[in-house]
């Protein structure tokens, strides 16, 4: 366990004596600069390429498979899913994701990246109490947020008697 200091309380680190405020001066001054723009156009850019594949994937299958929108929005996602995790698999969608930041996590491609990544870190400890059992720790919460948040929406709109259109 961590020993707490008090404010103004001296700390000895390799034969060195700091108190809390010269120590957090040293560490602000070696902690490297982040240049927020440049990390955002990152981001915007990176999203905005996963984002041009699969509609280019949805397009494919609209004009080869003669489908319509909604017809090919399911295997648009399921080779987005795929690619994920072969990227993820090979090492790359690793490589993408410190170049691009938070624009790599688009919710399709990002989820099946953390799920392939926690099932690879895992396969040590078996299939089932280790791919199996970690690969789910991230999927079980994203899971249960997803149907609480729509339980919430649904109760909300039986409360104020809002219809849903379906197309």
């Amino acid at each position: 366990m961590g020993t707490k200091t008090r404010p103004g309380s001296k700390v000895k680190l390799n034969s060195l004596s700091l108190d809390a405020k010269n120590y957090k001066q040293i560490a602000k001054k070696h902690e490297p600069s982040r240049n927020v723009f440049a990390n955002c156009v990152r981001a915007f850019l990176a999203g905005g390429v996963i984002c041009v594949i699969g509609q280019a994937v949805q397009e494919f299958f609209k004009a080869v498979f003669d489908m319509t929108e909604r017809e090919a929005a399911n295997p648009t996602v399921a080779v987005m899913i795929i690619l994920s995790i072969i990227l993820t698999s090979m090492g790359v969608y690793d490589k993408i994701a410190q170049w691009a930041g938070a624009g790599s996590a688009v919710p399709v491609t990002g989820f099946a990246n953390s799920m392939c990544s926690s099932a690879l870190e895992s396969r040590t400890e078996g299939l089932v109490l280790g791919v199996g059992a970690n690969m789910f720790k991230l999927a079980g919460s994203v899971i249960v947020f997803g149907v609480v948040a729509a339980f919430i929406v649904g109760v909300i709109y039986a409360i104020f008697g809002i219809q849903v259109r379906h197309l």
